[in-house]
């Protein structure tokens, strides 16, 4: 049997304008765009990203698909097989399906599980990924903050599946980037003030979004629980970035100058 291409499409952390040349092209000519979304009755976020550059509904379906945002493995498993579901018969008709996904497909995304599935499924099938600018992107770009330099290194934690070894991971990295917070703010601040960074870190809510919120001094929020678009982001910045030789300030300028 032949089918139809599988497409997974990084549209970026949520501005419209932050999609590639390449997603908006693969968006325009899929058959089926499918979207999806964390409840029945909230919005995709990936749609509000994409629906600029979308067809018309009577040239292109909007399959939308839900996926609860729950640790239940039961809970995740229904979602799949329901969508799985609803997809396949799309491939088997040869129709091409850009599965629309937030940041990038790659990076925490839901398209993993099907981009795995995808070949034992239908086996023989080809599976595109279109890479996105992800929200460890986006991140630094709102808040200035760079995330590497020469010899520095980066940790990326999602934190809402536990943070037990944040001070260790704080200890070793120059620079950590905490994602998908939920309810753990309270133990994050707990790391943060026995590792004395509590003023290296910067908390960011839907980064590049209208809504975008952005906390400089952590020290002057509450341990809320964080949304799913939260962010924080902790820079040491105590290594140089000149990877050899000596690092002095008049040594710099010298070697500037020479």
């Amino acid at each position: 049997m032949t089918y139809g291409t599988l497409y997974g499409v990084g549209v970026g952390p949520g501005a419209p304008d932050l999609l590639t040349r390449r997603a908006i092209k693969v968006l325009r000519r899929a058959d089926v765009i499918v979207l999806p979304r964390s409840s029945y009755y909230g919005e995709s976020v990936a749609w509000k990203t994409v629906r600029t550059v979308a067809r018309k509904p009577e040239e292109q379906e909007h399959l939308f698909l839900t996926f609860p945002m729950k640790r239940d493995p039961t809970r995740h498993k229904e979602a799949w097989d329901k969508a799985f579901a609803k997809i396949g018969p799309r491939l088997e008709r040869g129709l091409s399906v850009a599965f629309a996904t937030e940041g990038d497909p790659s990076l925490y995304s839901t398209f993993i599980y099907l981009q795995r599935e995808a070949p034992i499924r239908w086996p023989g099938i080809r599976v595109m990924v279109i890479p996105g600018v992800s929200s460890v992107a986006a991140v630094p770009a709102v808040t200035g903050i760079p995330l590497a330099d020469g010899l520095e290194r980066v940790a990326i934690i999602p934190a809402g599946y536990g943070v037990t070894d944040l001070v260790d991971v704080l200890n070793r990295f120059d620079t950590t980037i905490l994602m998908k917070i939920g309810s753990e703010m309270e133990n994050i601040f707990e790391a943060l003030r026995i590792t004395g960074l509590t003023d290296k870190a910067t908390y960011v809510s839907r980064a590049t979004m209208p809504q975008q919120r952005m906390v400089g001094n952590i020290r002057e929020m509450t341990p809320e629980r964080g949304d799913c678009f939260a962010m924080i982001i902790v820079s040491r910045k105590e290594r140089s970035g000149v990877l050899a030789g000596d690092v002095s300030p008049g040594k710099l300028l010298e070697k500037a100058d020479a």
